[in-house]
């Protein structure tokens, strides 16, 4: 009877997708966002899903085997057109409604018995319910290709600004608008190292970020984690407070740039700044804490040179003593040259800090004092700390 009634119903399915078209729009609208779709495209989506029940119901179509294809291509297109997914599913009880009413009618025509219309009842249930979960499930897949397609667009307009693109205006401004970002206004280019262990030296930033207001991206590539944090009204200490405490293995900021324009520029200045930072070090640091290793960073063989002028016939000396007057050296550079500060640091005499500082000049052949010499003494304290660091 069921293959019967659904043979003759494959002839009204013009009529019978007027019918569900009609009871979509009317029938609780409120519940159904079918903007993005054209009336004609949606129209003929119906008339197919009609026409495939009353196929299977008639037994022309067997899909007892596989995914049924008209209900896999609805659910692919209607996922690429942004409708939601339990709008579909509505629709698609909507159409079993639709053909259950108008088989029922048939069925009276016929003069059929009451009790074998019930039996049809079961039939078109089962086969909706079917049809539905293809829809589910190939709608579902789309879906997460889509999420996949704009998570690479993303991933390759946030490589295209640290490869410095934003220069193009026009390019910048379509790229602000995919992103959500400002085009204009401060920013900061965070970069965090990956662990050894595979994870990343930021946990929980883009929270914490969130959470004060500023809008932010993050980029995860093959051995760093890269993020442009939009300030917009914000001060950059704000920033970089929130994220300070964050910081599990080496971490560095770049100073404020204006733009997305200069995104490339501030990223190339926050790896130089985490080029400072020695590795196994737990630490989130700025290029206006380490101006001067950034310098020495940047020019690594200047770097030697300077460290093998200033400071070669000590670094040359048996350890033990070498350590010593490194140490006494650093020392009363960092009490301003006071000798006696110096001393109290280092729980020795005054007379032995002068007597280690003129050990000091008479090895390197010149003198301690004079800005010319504090400048050089500390920028090469600094590289051999920079060397000692990257050997571990």
């Amino acid at each position: 009877m069921t293959h019967a009634l659904a043979k003759a119903g494959l002839d009204d399915v013009p009529a019978l997708t007027e019918r569900l078209m009609s009871a979509i729009f009317t029938d609780n609208p409120e519940w159904t966002d079918y903007r993005p779709v054209p009336r004609e495209d949606l129209w003929e989506g119906c008339r197919q899903y009609l026409e495939r029940i009353l196929q299977i119901l008639s037994g022309e179509v067997d899909i007892s085997d596989r995914d049924d294809d008209v209900a896999a291509a609805i659910g692919r297109r209607r996922a690429e057109q942004g409708v939601p997914l339990e709008v579909m599913l509505r629709t698609f009880r909507l159409g079993g409604r639709v053909v259950w009413e108008a088989l029922v009618d048939q069925a009276h025509r016929d003069g059929a018995d009451p009790d074998a219309v019930l039996g049809v009842a079961t039939s078109i249930w089962q086969v909706i319910d079917g049809l539905s979960s293809t829809l589910s499930t190939f709608y579902r897949n789309t879906e997460l290709e889509r999420l996949r397609r704009d998570d690479q667009r993303r991933h390759a307009l946030v490589e295209d600004l640290l490869a410095g693109r934003a220069r193009d205006v026009a390019f910048a401004q379509r790229t602000a608008k995919e992103l959500d970002l400002p085009t204009g206004g401060g920013y900061l280019v965070v970069v965090a190292e990956m662990t050894e262990d595979g994870a990343f030296a930021l946990r929980g930033h883009a929270e914490a970020l969130s959470a004060l207001h500023f809008r932010s991206v993050w980029q995860v590539r093959a051995d760093s984690l890269v993020g442009l944090v939009a300030l917009e009204q914000h001060p950059a200490e704000l920033a970089v407070t929130a994220l300070r405490p964050l910081a599990r293995a080496r971490v560095a900021v770049s100073p404020k740039v204006q733009g997305l324009a200069e995104i490339s520029l501030a990223h190339q200045l926050a790896l130089t700044t985490l080029g400072t930072s020695p590795e196994g070090a737990a630490e989130l640091v700025t290029l206006e804490e380490r101006f001067p290793e950034a310098l020495l960073v940047q020019s690594p063989d200047l770097a030697q040179r300077l460290l093998e002028t200033q400071l070669g016939p000590v670094l040359a000396l048996p350890l033990k003593e070498r350590d010593m007057l490194l140490d006494t050296l650093t020392a009363w550079l960092e009490e301003n040259c006071s000798t006696a500060n110096a001393a109290v640091r280092l729980h020795c005499h005054r007379n032995t800090v002068l007597n280690r500082l003129h050990r000091i000049t008479t090895l390197i052949g010149q003198p301690l004092h004079g800005r010319t010499a504090y400048v050089s003494l500390s920028l090469a304290l600094s590289a051999l700390r920079l060397r000692n660091g990257r050997r571990g």
